[in-house]
């Protein structure tokens, strides 16, 4: 049925589509910033795209649904490697994929956005254990999850002994720590080149938290700063995939195996930069630990330290960054110091969490790397109601408020006539809601269309 002409008006403008993309593909945040445009104005502009845009595109243009969960597949992996997802590389990889098909493929942000959103592919979501991934690895998460829960039940595994394992690693751009603006982006956790640090976080089936191990390049700061839940290592050159989990396992799990008389343990880790050495699978056949290799693609939704655990101390270490940034790069602050720092956030996201067992252990259920209590899997609606639950209650308890717009973020220019942008939105109908003072949002929604 063709669409009425009244009805196309409504559709978003390039501009605004790409500026949704972006808040898809990074964070709502952080297309704010990056566009000087409210928070709120972007989510609108979204809410407003999912309510009207259409069942399915139209027939010979885009991607086969095939091809498109290959793209959506990509897009788990480079987020697992925390490899940028954004809309250069997206486009690169849809168009790689595009090519193959025959009549050509036509590529634009309405179709980027329409994609990111049918495959539940925000980072915004807060309920991605309870969506399906893409057919053919959520083959491979279930044969996982089978494997898992077998072993478990088989060897009688103990919940102190049910380990899950991940990295994250934070990038420092020490260019834009120079520069005169945006410092507040000189840290960040998706990146390309060489790390700043790697942490390892463990956590247990039981709920508790082990050492977490921080991997730093560079000069030590003196040990008595340390916070007795982190191990810290450094080296002028940084470390390697194997050099990383070799420590590891010589300095946390052999630890915790030690205390545990000799159980048998299972160690759920994803495929990615967790190469097995020789050393590292020498530690755990000692200590009768099997791995659990989760599939490519798959962390998202069976990796228990990423259903909130991981996502919620990056928004901490990144918020508590951007609280000091300024001030850090304008002291001349070094390496050292800002490692420091560092390691202090990391002292207060760990002893939280630390006190929340119950919210890690039920991070292993809705994971469904353990059984539910009765031994039924819980429904992927109700686990999509406790991960929403928990990312929720970790954020609160890390004090991180859903909207971090803050007065002064969005420079205001008091002289329409000193920006010809201004006055263009003025007089081209761009305008928005915030733009006129003294208006509720509400009353003047309409005037956006």
């Amino acid at each position: 049925q063709k669409e009425p002409e009244g009805g196309r008006k409504e559709q978003l403008s390039v501009k605004k589509l790409r500026v949704v993309l972006f808040a898809l593909c990074s964070s709502t945040e952080q297309a704010a910033e990056h566009f000087r445009s409210p928070p709120r104005r972007i989510q609108r502009w979204l809410r407003r795209f999912q309510a009207l845009r259409d069942p399915a595109p139209p027939e010979g243009k885009y991607l086969s649904l095939e091809a498109e969960e290959k793209l959506a597949e990509w897009v788990l992996t480079q987020r697992e490697q925390q490899l940028p997802v954004n809309e250069e590389t997206l486009f690169q990889k849809a168009t790689k994929i595009g090519r193959s098909l025959e009549g050509g493929f036509k590529i634009s942000y309405e179709w980027a956005v329409r994609f990111m959103l049918r495959h539940h592919l925000s980072t915004h979501t807060r309920r991605g254990v309870s969506h399906p991934l893409p057919k053919e690895i959520q083959g491979n998460a279930g044969a996982f999850i089978e494997f898992v829960q077998r072993q478990i039940h088989a060897q009688e595994l103990p919940p102190s002994m049910i380990a899950a394992v991940d990295e994250i690693s934070l990038f420092l751009d020490l260019e834009i720590l120079g520069s005169d603006d945006r410092k507040e982006n000189a840290l960040q956790t998706v990146g390309n080149g060489e790390p700043w640090c790697d942490l390892v976080l463990t956590v247990l089936a039981d709920g508790s938290v082990l050492p977490a191990l921080l991997l730093s390049r560079g000069r030590l700061p003196s040990p008595a700063a340390v916070p007795d839940s982190v191990l810290l290592e450094s080296k002028e050159g940084g470390y390697g995939d194997d050099e990383i989990m070799e420590l590891w396992a010589a300095r946390v799990w052999r630890k915790h195996t030690e205390c545990q008389r000799g159980s048998k343990g299972m160690l759920v880790l994803d495929c990615h930069r967790t190469h097995l050495s020789e050393e590292v699978l020498a530690v755990l056949s000692a200590a009768g630990t099997l791995p659990a290799v989760i599939p490519a693609g798959c962390s998202s939704r069976i990796q228990p330290l990423d259903v909130c655990i991981k996502r919620s101390v990056k928004s901490f270490l990144q918020k508590k960054w951007k609280e000091r940034a300024r001030e850090l790069a304008d002291s001349g602050c070094d390496a050292a110091a800002l490692l420091q720092l560092l390691l202090g956030w990391l002292g207060e996201a760990l002893e939280i969490l630390r006190d929340s067992p119950d919210l890690v252990r039920r991070s292993f259920l809705v994971a469904s790397v353990l059984p539910g209590p009765d031994g039924a899997a819980a429904s992927p609606r109700r686990n999509g109601d406790v991960q929403e639950e928990l990312i929720a209650s970790l954020e609160e308890q890390l004090k991180l408020g859903k909207s971090r717009e803050s007065p002064g973020k969005f420079p205001k220019n008091d002289d329409p006539a000193a920006d010809p942008e201004i006055l263009h939105r003025l007089f081209e109908g761009e305008s928005e809601t915030e733009s006129f003072y003294g208006f509720e949002e509400a009353d003047l929604e309409l005037m956006e269309i």
